[in-house]
């Protein structure tokens, strides 16, 4: 007789069950038509598109060793080896992440006063799955511009196809090859600005650089608080977009001139703060020399992050 094989009930239910699990997972998708992360569906199908950067460079080395010397002049006092190397080299910011933000920052004081120096770079990224990372940084930069009062023009409205290209935009001549940096008017705005505050009230006459001669005039030593503001202007030959904010302040202990420069290249958003503190009131910083020399440093971060 011919022996037949014995397969026990148990694996005969184990292997139907198994069966119909297999036929679940190829099944479609649920009745209410949202795709299950744990079934393999990917959750961010519609992630916005990455930024051009994905890392940043050290804060600290971006900025040419002459430039950082030139933003921190001596009074002629001779600096040791020492010396020169713990001012000019900066100090690095602490973050969480240096592929996200990093910073750096320098100081140095005079006879005539302090100046200081900070530059921070934050690499954007857009959590919403519709929001690339150039929009976001596009928003962030909008809404820093908008807080320091620029004018409504300089602010990102328009969609990144509106953006004109890299070589369209003018070059260091200005618009319409016009002279100077930014053209004719932007350097008049930051004339303009520099006159709105550089004035010293002396028996009726005004300080400062001017027609009536010298920085403190010809009616002798100026008295008086200088005349404290804000202003900001739009700079149109900075990376995908940029201002410069220049404000003047008084405080118990001198006066002191804090030039903001932000922009945004790409995914990327810069923030270059140069100030001069100086504890006799009737020498006022000068803006148009703090203005022209934060300027410059940006045009030479915007051309390295660009290589």
């Amino acid at each position: 007789m011919q022996r037949r094989s014995f397969v026990p009930t148990a694996a005969l239910a184990a292997a139907a069950a198994l069966t119909v699990g297999l036929a679940g997972c190829s099944g479609g998708t649920s009745a209410t038509g949202g795709g299950d992360a744990k079934g393999g569906e990917p959750a961010l199908a519609q992630s916005g598109e990455p930024g051009r950067y994905s890392s940043l460079p050290d804060a600290c080395r971006l900025p040419s060793g002459s430039t950082v010397r030139g933003m921190l002049p001596g009074d002629g006092k001779r600096l040791s080896g020492d010396e020169a190397a713990q001012v000019y080299r900066g100090q690095a910011d602490i973050t969480y992440d240096t592929d996200r933000r990093v910073g750096c920052r320098w100081k140095r004081e005079t006879t005539a006063g302090t100046r200081h120096l900070t530059l921070d770079i934050q690499r954007v990224v857009s959590y919403d799955t519709k929001v690339s990372d150039e929009d976001r940084a596009r928003q962030i930069y909008g809404e820093r511009a908008q807080a320091a009062g620029v004018p409504q023009e300089g602010a990102e409205s328009a969609p990144p196809s509106d953006e004109p290209s890299a070589s369209a935009k003018p070059g260091k001549g200005g618009k319409d090859g016009k002279d100077g940096k930014g053209g004719a008017g932007d350097t008049e705005a930051r004339r303009t600005a520099g006159d709105a505050t550089d004035a010293l009230t002396a028996d009726g006459k005004t300080g400062g650089k001017g027609k009536d001669g010298g920085k403190g005039g010809k009616g002798g030593t100026p008295s008086g608080a200088p005349s404290a503001g804000t202003t900001a202007h739009t700079l149109d030959d900075l990376g995908d977009a940029g201002f410069l904010q220049d404000a003047l302040a008084t405080a118990d202990s001198g006066v002191h001139r804090d030039i903001t420069v932000v922009f945004r290249t790409s995914n990327v958003v810069v923030t270059v703060t140069y100030d001069q503190w100086s504890t006799d009131k009737t020498r006022v910083p000068e803006s148009q020399e703090l203005q022209d020399k934060a300027h410059a440093l940006a045009e030479e971060l915007a051309d390295s992050l660009s290589e």
